[in-house]
């Protein structure tokens, strides 16, 4: 329109002028539209402009969305389209030379270029900052989880570990990714700290599991610590093992850790120490036999011989040294069962006692003892009967001048036990035309008395003095055994005679 109101007569075609148009709409300000006075097409891309700025900024890591920016992009190529279109013909209201205008409108689209510059600085800034935050956040798990126990905190340190590998993998210029490896230091550190306590069996499960981890990471960004917890460990397992031993070594826990020590690590100067420290052990378990408590001490050295047979002693050169301190266990063992049963005799546990020599009995039918653990048996089964009988310890003397003649009025065998002055026992056949006798007062008036019957018998020649019998069925351990106190003298015959009342007998 002219000033007077009149349409802008057009003018011939102008391919400058309709180019600058395009590139002034290009700027995203519709500069092309406003020389061309066409303000609707104005406002339009201002407005469109303006959406934009509202949807980018400020600008975050995630950026604008790909579809936003396409929808942008089109709009602009339309806007530029359309303004050539419409200043092709079409005089400027302002510059009057349409060369000009196209310099112009190129000196402008230096607005978008420097806009998406910019912006994309400020988003590279916010990834950074994001990134950043990121492993601000593992390290802060890490620090708090070191004050916990590993096992509650394994999960949160894999977290961490996994937010590391992210930023070095995947974002390897930004300024998080070449913290990591200071975060590495401080995570290796943090997991190890019991190592730094001397928590050395609390520090085996961690620094077990750090040993995993050069197998999910760059061992660039590791470096030294690939190895880190390797002489750690090994102190760890040789300490946690070592201590196991001195306290308690029927626990597993010193083979469980000596033998990963020796497959771990066999050539290292901890798992040389092994073989030693089990064979200081030993030692120390031998000369506790002759202790006040050599039970415990047979104990002791009973696990050393199951668990130094257990090591696997190949790899570290130490089979043939671990094989001889088992044999030396397992003779202190042998010894020691002997000297166990023994002292729980003395002590009035027959019960016990009995058990334990007859398992040395089992066990070890070669050993120098077993003539008079023999003996002890004996005593111990009268005495559980006539503890008055366990007052002194058997002895292997034997025989006497004073004849005691036993007959036997029971059908079944029966053994007679005898201890005192000397200890033995005698078994002596059924009788074959004797029976049950349903009472005691029948017993006692007709037992051992007929003359009818063929009795089984035996003799004995006793010492003087006291001594304590028991008479117990052969082959039927349920019956109730029967036991008796006789003072022997010289120059007397003595008879006993053994009969059943009931599955009881008597004596």
């Amino acid at each position: 329109m002219t000033a007077e109101g009149q349409p802008v007569p057009a003018g011939p075609a102008d391919v400058l002028r309709a180019v600058a148009v395009g590139l002034l709409n290009l700027s995203g300000l519709g500069l092309g539209y406003a020389l061309l006075r066409r303000w609707a097409g104005l406002v339009l891309c201002l407005v469109a402009t303006a959406v934009l700025l509202v949807v980018a900024l400020p600008a975050d890591a995630d950026g604008v969305s790909g579809k936003v920016v396409a929808a942008y992009a089109v709009f602009l190529v339309l806007a530029a389209v359309h303004g050539a279109f419409r200043g092709l013909r079409r005089p400027l209201s302002w510059p009057p030379k349409s060369p000009v205008a196209v310099v112009l409108g190129l000196v402008l689209l230096a607005v978008p270029v420097g806009g998406v510059v910019l912006y994309n600085g400020a988003k590279d800034d916010a990834t950074q900052k994001m990134l950043l935050d990121r492993l601000a956040t593992a390290d802060h798990l890490v620090q708090v989880s070191k004050a916990q126990p590993f096992g509650s905190s394994k999960f949160e340190y894999g977290k961490a570990l996994a937010t590391y590998r992210d930023l070095y993998d995947h974002h390897a210029g930004s300024r998080a990714a070449k913290r990591v490896p200071a975060s590495l230091t401080a995570y290796y550190s943090a997991v190890g700290a019991t190592y730094d306590q001397k928590k050395y069996c609390d520090a085996v499960e961690p620094l077990q599991y750090l040993r995993t981890v050069p197998a999910h990471f760059d061992k660039k960004a590791l470096g030294t610590l690939a190895t880190w917890p390797d002489d750690r460990l090994a102190t760890s397992l040789y300490e946690c093992g070592a201590q196991s031993l001195s306290q308690d070594p029927s626990s597993s826990t010193a083979e469980t850790d000596f033998s990963t020590l020796l497959t771990t690590f066999p050539a290292s100067p901890q798992a040389a120490k092994v073989e030693p420290a089990y064979r200081a052990a030993i030692d120390k378990a031998a000369r506790e036999l002759k202790g006040s408590d050599p039970c415990a001490a047979t104990g002791t050295v009973r696990a050393l011989d199951g668990s130094v047979a257990g090591l696997p002693g190949k790899q570290a050169g130490m089979a043939d040294a671990f094989a001889k301190d088992a044999q030396r266990a397992a003779g202190y063992e042998e010894s020691g069962t002997y000297a166990c049963g023994v002292h729980q005799y003395k002590g009035g546990d027959f019960d016990t006692a009995l058990t334990t020599i007859n398992d040395f009995i089992t066990r070890y039918p070669h050993d120098g003892h077993l003539a008079l653990a023999k003996k002890i048996a004996i005593a111990a089964e009268v005495a559980q009967n006539e503890p008055a009988a366990g007052k002194h310890l058997p002895t292997l003397d034997s025989g006497g001048s004073i004849p005691m003649t036993f007959t036997n009025d029971s059908p079944d065998a029966v053994q007679i036990l005898y201890t005192g002055q000397v200890t033995g026992s005698i078994t002596i056949k059924g009788c074959s035309g004797c029976s049950v006798y349903a009472t005691e007062t029948d017993a006692s008036a007709h037992a051992c008395k007929s003359s009818s019957k063929n009795y089984a018998k035996k003799t004995l020649y006793l010492p003087a003095g006291t001594m304590y019998f028991l008479n117990k069925p052969v082959d039927d351990p349920s019956t109730t055994p029967a036991s008796h106190t006789s003072t022997l003298r010289s120059d007397y015959v003595y008879t006993e005679c053994a009969y059943t009342v009931h599955r009881d007998y008597g004596l």
